[in-house]
């Protein structure tokens, strides 16, 4: 009985043990389902689909080939939300990627008085140290902020040209930001003023090679113009503008429009700086100028706020005053006006007048009348300490009967005639007029604003100044290409010559290196290399060095007549790149010579760069000889050459 029993219990405990077994099988695959199951719709719901979802257990493994490395992290990131993530898996893979972009070199100079920085990106290839020194040199005591990153990449194109430019325009510019990229380099300056600007610019753009792009952006400061002044005059001979200001763009643009439609030529311009009493400059001028041109004959002057307004003589007085009536009411607030209708007076009874006039040499002379031998003795040393002693001659007789401003109206015009290139000054008792020719696009406005500071708002003067280019001693500089014609033209007509078997140059060459140093010393400063080349005749170490010695005996010439040439370079090339057949006297004669040439920005070797040759005797040639031509038996090639 007891057996049965106890069998009975082992049965029961076994099946017990059988029933949990197969229920612990069935709830182990169905979390298997369940997770499986959950994670796959997860992913599938964030757009995974190429994710492949195993459960085993209550482990879940990922698998699949994901298109990049944050997606796989995403989708480990998305499993983790439907089972616990210590249970999932990564068995997943990262699509191979292409080969990542190489950077975008850049970088940026700024150059003040603190010192000099750099920040950018630049390729490991470019030499790092030599842009710092270079750097370091330009600064001196200053600071040199190196900010430079580096990556290991091929340079671009143009990259090296662009840096090397952008290192060698600093050195000229003290205060400027300089922008370099592959090909191309921004520069962003400050001048001391517009000339300074123009020759900046040309300097600039005649150094960048021709591959690279560059653009600029100068600034120089607005002069300040003191009283501002305008003056506007219409005559038989048409309307003008003897001066004109303004304070900005707009307003020069309105004040040119009003004189073009009362008559003025299209090409007048205005000087725009600081200075302007009051923000409605270029309306109230606008209105003036109209009021002039139906008034008819006249002038308009501006001294600040102050307007003056004269008619000419015979101007009908009621259309007169019907017109300065008009613009007293509309001119802007601050605008003081001031009309004068001049009386007919006699043509018979001529004025006294003095008379000043400077010729293109330089030469004045000064006539007419003066109050006194102390106003002549002081007309005089006035004139001849502007325009020097010897240049000075006085042939003017005395009248005690002028007027008690005569003096202060001479010397004002004397003073105003400094301004000029050529011209005149005449003072009357009511009138001072000045005409000539200039060099300075400012004359104008300077002479109009020193007549109406000496005599006054409401004087009477004429301004015709005429603007020559070529009297401007920054935009009459001759270009290289025309420097190089001239210098051909001169080398066309006189040979050069060396004294037998050395480097001096013969005596009756010296004329021609005169003529060659005066055009030179115009010409600014152009790159210029001058070349040496001998025959084929003699030792090549030989040629070699009295090559390189009759280079720099040229330059060595030019310096001692004062021509600036810390742009040039003297290299002697022995006998390369002959030019004529060394196998006879007259083509060894035309080998040994010397070569002017235009040194080119991207330029590393002779052929590369611009010749200026000396010309031959014959015309088709652009190389001259400054080789010898003394005649000479033969005998060695040292000798020859």
């Amino acid at each position: 009985m007891r057996l049965s029993a106890i069998f009975m219990i082992a049965l029961t405990f076994a099946a017990a043990a059988v029933v949990s077994l197969v229920a612990a099988s069935f709830s182990v695959q169905l979390i298997e389902d369940t997770s499986e199951i959950g994670v796959r719709d997860a992913l599938d719901d964030q757009g995974m689909t190429w994710a492949e979802v195993q459960a085993d257990g209550l482990q879940v493994t990922l698998a699949g080939i994901a298109p990049t490395e944050a997606v796989r992290f995403r989708a480990l990131s998305t499993a983790g939300t439907v089972v616990d993530a210590a249970r999932v898996i990564d068995e997943m893979e990262v699509e191979a990627q292409s080969g990542i972009a190489p950077p975008r070199f850049s970088a940026e100079v700024l150059r003040n008085d603190a010192g000099i920085s750099i920040i950018g990106l630049i390729p490991t290839s470019t030499d790092r140290d030599a842009v710092i020194e270079a750097f370091g040199d330009m600064a001196g005591e200053a600071t040199v902020t190196d900010l430079l990153e580096s990556a290991n990449y091929p340079a671009p194109d143009g990259w090296e040209d662009a840096l090397n430019f952008a290192v060698r325009a600093m050195a000229d510019l003290p205060r400027a930001k300089a922008s370099v990229n592959a090909g191309r380099v921004t520069i962003t300056a400050i001048a001391d003023s517009p000339e300074a600007k123009a020759q900046m610019e040309r300097k600039l753009q005649r150094a960048a090679p021709p591959s690279l792009r560059l653009r600029l952006d100068i600034a120089a400061p607005r002069p300040v113009i003191t009283p501002f002044t305008l003056r506007f005059e219409i005559d038989e001979e048409g309307a003008r503008f003897d001066a004109c200001s303004a304070d900005s763009d707009a307003a020069a643009s309105r004040i040119l429009k009003a004189g073009i439609a009362a008559g003025a030529a299209e090409s007048a311009n205005c000087t725009i700086g600081l200075g302007v009493p009051s923000p409605n400059w270029g309306r109230a001028v606008a209105l003036a100028i109209d009021a002039l041109s139906r008034v008819g004959q006249g002038s308009i002057s501006f001294a600040d706020a102050d307007i003056t307004l004269l008619a000419a003589p015979g101007t009908d007085s009621d259309s007169f005053d019907r017109v300065v009536g008009e613009l007293e009411n509309a001119l802007p607030d601050v605008f003081a006006l001031t009309a004068r209708l001049p009386k007919v007076e006699d043509p018979d009874a001529g004025p006294p007048e003095f008379t000043a006039t400077l010729s293109p040499e330089g030469q004045v002379q000064l006539r007419g009348r003066l109050t006194s031998e102390g106003l002549r003795d002081l007309a005089d040393s006035y004139a001849k300490s502007h325009f020097g002693s010897a240049n000075v001659y006085t042939a003017a007789r005395l009248d005690e009967t002028l007027p008690a401003d005569w003096a202060t109206r001479v010397l004002t015009g004397l003073e105003a005639m400094a301004s000029l290139a050529n011209g005149s000054v005449t003072v009357t008792p009511d009138r001072l007029e000045v005409i000539g020719d200039t060099g300075s696009k400012e004359a104008n406005t300077t002479v109009a604003s020193l007549l109406a500071d000496k005599l006054g708002e409401s004087a009477d003067y004429s301004i015709d100044i005429t603007y020559k280019e070529k009297l401007d001693p920054i935009a009459g500089l001759p270009t290289p290409e025309e420097c190089e014609a001239e210098i051909r033209e001169i080398l066309k007509i006189g040979k050069i010559t060396f004294e037998p078997g050395n480097a001096t140059i013969d005596a009756s060459a010296l004329g021609t290196m005169d003529d060659i140093a005066e055009v030179l010393k115009h010409c600014g400063d152009i790159p210029l290399e001058i070349q040496g080349y001998t025959d084929s005749q003699g030792r090549e170490s030989m040629n070699q060095s009295l090559s390189q010695s009759r280079a720099e005996s040229v330059l060595n010439e030019l310096r001692a007549r004062r021509v600036l040439t810390s742009s040039f370079v003297a290299k002697g090339y022995g006998e390369e790149n002959p030019i004529a057949d060394n196998q006879t006297e007259e083509g060894r004669e035309a080998n040994r010579r010397i070569e002017f040439r235009l040194i080119q920005p991207e330029a590393e070797t002779p052929e590369n760069e611009t010749a200026l040759e000396s010309a031959e005797e014959t015309g088709d040639t652009t190389a001259e000889e400054i080789g010898e031509s003394d005649e000479t038996e033969e005998g060695s090639g040292d000798e020859q050459n």
